[in-house]
């Protein structure tokens, strides 16, 4: 599958970002749109994002581990519980992930708008 191939797959996507670095979270959220995605919701901190995660819409949640210094795991937990496949971003990498998330897809930031589509396709092949 070619990147237009992914591009065309995630089209249409609602996610839901948490991204606590509001330059970041604009990034992604421009690159989703260009990949024809929606964002669903977003969140800066924790506290929001465990809010949002009990009743967004979202098809995929792309979450940064590290949220303003606190882990994005009970966010992560109150997503898996409902069934919404989730990508982790984080500059750490997979050896950031606790073991009990070994199983998510992660996204090494920084990453470019390719890297984001085949992610966003790989996890939600995945469900």
């Amino acid at each position: 599958m070619t990147t237009s191939d992914k591009n065309t797959a995630v089209a249409g996507l609602r996610i839901f970002v948490a991204e606590d670095e509001f330059p970041v979270l604009q990034l992604i959220e421009d690159m989703l749109e260009e990949l024809g995605c929606y964002v669903a919701d977003a969140a800066t901190s924790v506290p929001t994002a465990l809010e949002l995660a009990l009743s967004t819409d979202a098809d995929i949640a792309i979450l940064d581990l590290n949220l303003r210094g606190e882990s994005a795991f009970p966010v992560a937990q109150i997503l898996r519980d409902r069934g919404i496949p989730i990508l982790f971003s984080t500059g750490y990498g997979a050896a950031g992930l606790a073991p009990t998330w070994q199983d998510c897809p992660v996204i090494q930031k920084p990453f470019p708008l390719h890297q984001l589509a085949c992610a966003i396709a790989r996890t939600t092949a995945k469900e």
